[in-house]
């Protein structure tokens, strides 16, 4: 039983690699412009598509892939910042809502009407990695190995570059930045991008080893959205805590009780964090 708990924590450590590349750039374009994305994990699915047909069409390696899937997400973000996004953004936040919300609905039928409901898979050399009594599939861990220095390369350039503190200034306040002379449209511009970068790379790493469907970006962008209230919205530290510990609470209880019990119960602790501190484990307490 303890082997196989501590290889549950061990998934749920690749899980929550896989949970913050999403969710980190999904609560940047938040911290940043205020928007709630709702289409951020049909980006997923198309960079998953991309990476499926590459390998189809040209066989070309799924992981290798992701030099062609993070320009066709980032193009696939800016492009929504572009036409959607820059004309509502002094909207109300409804029209925003329904602005992403419809585009969401939009990209999953085009995807349903392209390549129909099939789940489609791509089949490639599983390498195992045998610790003791237990045993690890390399592809499952790539994922882990990838977003961690990701993400630590990602703190260092929104601390210690221009263009960084640029984004971080407008996501503290968005006049004094422009007073300041930060063109906010170009910043608006990156902050998608950038969210478009990570997922790029996290569609890359899932397309080996989950299916790929019009839904597949569905049950992410949802859990994307759960870890960054729960580690704090706008909080980048608070994504990255949120995703690790959800991800090892889904994993766990999983294996103590069912799949299905074990999301269940990382809802359960979300809520109740929520009620204990409403401002998420690692954001701002508003006065």
């Amino acid at each position: 039983m303890i082997e196989l708990i501590i290889l549950a924590i061990i998934n749920g450590l690749i899980l929550g690699g896989v949970y913050a590349l999403v969710a980190v750039g999904l609560n940047i374009i938040y911290g940043v412009m205020k928007i709630v994305n709702f289409a951020h994990g049909e980006f997923l699915m198309i960079g998953m598509y991309t990476a499926y047909w590459l390998f189809v069409l040209f066989g070309i390696n799924p992981y290798l892939s992701v030099v062609l899937t993070v320009p066709v997400v980032i193009l696939v973000a800016v492009a929504t910042e572009k036409l959607l996004i820059e004309p509502v953004i002094e909207a109300p936040e409804l029209n925003q809502l329904l602005i992403t919300a419809g585009l969401s609905i939009f990209l999953q039928n085009l995807a349903l009407l392209l390549w129909k409901a099939d789940y489609r898979g791509i089949p490639i050399e599983i390498h195992n990695i045998t610790v003791g009594i237990m045993t690890i599939s390399l592809e499952r861990v790539i994922p882990l190995i990838v977003a961690v220095p990701i993400s630590i390369l990602l703190y260092l350039f929104l601390h210690k570059t221009r263009i960084g503190r640029n984004i971080r200034a407008v996501a503290q306040d968005r006049e004094a930045a422009e007073l300041m002379g930060i063109d906010v449209k170009r910043v608006y511009v990156l902050t998608f991008a950038l969210a478009g970068a990570l997922v790029g790379v996290a569609s890359a790493l899932l397309a080996p080893v989950y299916y790929v469907f019009p839904l597949a970006g569905t049950s992410f962008g949802v859990m994307s959205w759960i870890i960054i209230v729960f580690g704090g919205l706008g909080s980048f530290e608070g994504a990255l805590v949120g995703s690790f510990i959800l991800g090892i609470v889904e994993a766990v209880a999983g294996v103590l009780t069912s799949v299905e019990l074990g999301r269940a119960i990382a809802f359960v602790i979300f809520l109740i964090t929520l009620i204990a501190r409403p401002e998420g484990l690692l954001g701002r307490r508003k006065l």
